[in-house]
């Protein structure tokens, strides 16, 4: 049954948050399930997201809602498992779209994720995520 990977017990990691205001921008707005929130990104090339589950997980799909104007035009995963260096799972490209987008993904079994938003559609590099949602079943 394909059920949200990320619980309580995940460890978060972002690139940036715009001018480090966490309470406001901060990673647990990628996973709040609010409308009204968002993980806002500081400028760079690039933007990511680290996941660390408290067990190994098998992915299936990874979805994404950006703010239109501030999203990704390539993005990759990155994961691992019994931690072993990250390898690259599959590359992905976002639209510039403020609709939730779904990605289907090799099944994987992992425990560690890196989600990699380059090319982005802003001008200085910034990422808008309201939801990002890691879809599986834990192994």
């Amino acid at each position: 049954m394909t059920q949200s990977l990320v619980c309580p017990e995940t460890v978060t990691r972002v690139s940036s948050v715009l001018n480090r205001n966490s309470r406001q921008f901060g990673k647990k707005h990628l996973f709040d399930q609010d409308e009204e929130t968002c993980w806002n990104s500081d400028q760079g090339p690039s933007q990511w997201v680290t996941l660390e589950f408290p067990q190994c997980v098998q992915i299936s799909q990874l979805q994404v809602q950006f703010q239109g104007g501030f999203s990704s035009r390539h993005g990759f995963l990155e994961g691992s498992l019994g931690g072993e260096a990250l390898s690259k799972i599959v590359d992905f490209y976002p639209k510039d779209s403020n609709a939730l987008q779904t990605f289907s993904l090799p099944d994987v079994k992992v425990d560690q994720l890196k989600v990699t938003f380059e090319d982005t559609t802003d001008f200085f590099g910034r990422v808008v995520i309201y939801h990002l949602r890691v879809l599986g079943e834990k192994a």
